[in-house]
């Protein structure tokens, strides 16, 4: 599974670092302070935004793995971690990043979760964690993982799972045919399967439940203004493009639509609501 470009993770980065779940979060931080040493592997890492917003939650010295299908990501994961991070250098293809107390070791492999997941999870780490990821799995892979994270003895944290609870103010007599739509288009197969798309947070939450974790979720939505108009103008002509290849919605009515949308994204007082959920799972101590 591939095909996102570090422009598009670029723009969505700041939206999707204030939409995640505050309370949640803190958790997570709570889980883990006190650790001296932390390791980390990120599924889908693609340029590491996720570790920029996990990090401050754990403790001084952490060890990532940034794991993802495309080595250009990764390359650019590297450039991106070393610009953010106050000190970086570089020993081999790893990196050792200073920010503020925090030091932080990351490694990076290029991997096809499909073929090499228990590999993946075989150093047994601390916490493996995922953005914006598992909406576009199957049910089956998620039941494999979530066997794979127990006999890792693994706690888990992932954001950001599309959950299909969106909305947009003005309405618009095409929204919910919209929505619909590209509801049938997230359950396509994206490399593991047909996907759960919407359904994909309350079907990892029941996987995670059957192999014995305990787990706590919260709402994270994106809440997009006229100051994301280019966020959401890019998300509009993403959704139209998969509306389009579902034939729910006449060519007209989705370009009627479409027009009426990027009208209203610089107008004071709209907004364009999509729904996210957090999750994060432990095993009893």
């Amino acid at each position: 599974m591939s095909g996102f470009s570090a422009d598009w993770l670029a723009l969505r980065e700041p939206a999707d670092h204030r939409s995640r779940n505050a309370e949640l979060a803190g958790r997570v931080g709570t889980r883990f302070a006190g650790h001296d040493v932390i390791r980390i592997v990120d599924l889908g890492s693609g340029t590491g935004s996720n570790l920029r917003a996990t990090a401050p939650l754990l403790g001084p010295q952490q060890e990532w793995t940034l794991v993802d299908y495309d080595a250009g990501l990764l390359e650019a994961a590297a450039k991106v971690l070393s610009g953010w991070a106050d000190e970086a250098r570089a020993i081999g293809d790893d990196l050792v990043l200073v920010k503020g107390e925090t030091t932080i070791g990351v490694k990076f492999r290029v991997v096809d979760l499909n073929r090499d997941l228990d590999s993946v999870l075989a150093g047994k780490p601390d916490l493996v964690t995922a953005s914006a990821l598992f909406d576009l799995i199957s049910e089956a892979w998620m039941k494999r993982f979530a066997s794979a994270l127990k006999a890792a003895g693994s706690a888990f944290y992932t954001v950001l799972t599309y959950n299909g609870q969106d909305q947009f103010i003005p309405e618009h007599p095409f929204d919910f045919g919209v929505i619909r739509a590209f509801g049938m288009h997230q359950r396509r197969d994206k490399g593991f399967g047909p996907a759960a798309g919407p359904e994909a947070a309350a079907t990892l939450v029941a996987a995670l439940k059957r192999e014995g974790y305990s787990v706590d979720t919260g709402e994270s939505p994106w809440i997009l203004k006229p100051s994301d108009a280019e966020l959401i103008r890019a998300l509009l002509t993403g959704i139209e493009k998969a509306v389009t290849e579902t034939g729910f919605i006449s060519d007209n009515g989705l370009a009627d639509w479409h027009t009426y949308r990027d009208a209203m994204c610089d107008q004071k007082g709209s907004r364009m609501m999509t729904g996210h959920t957090d999750i994060f799972a432990t095993l009893p101590a």
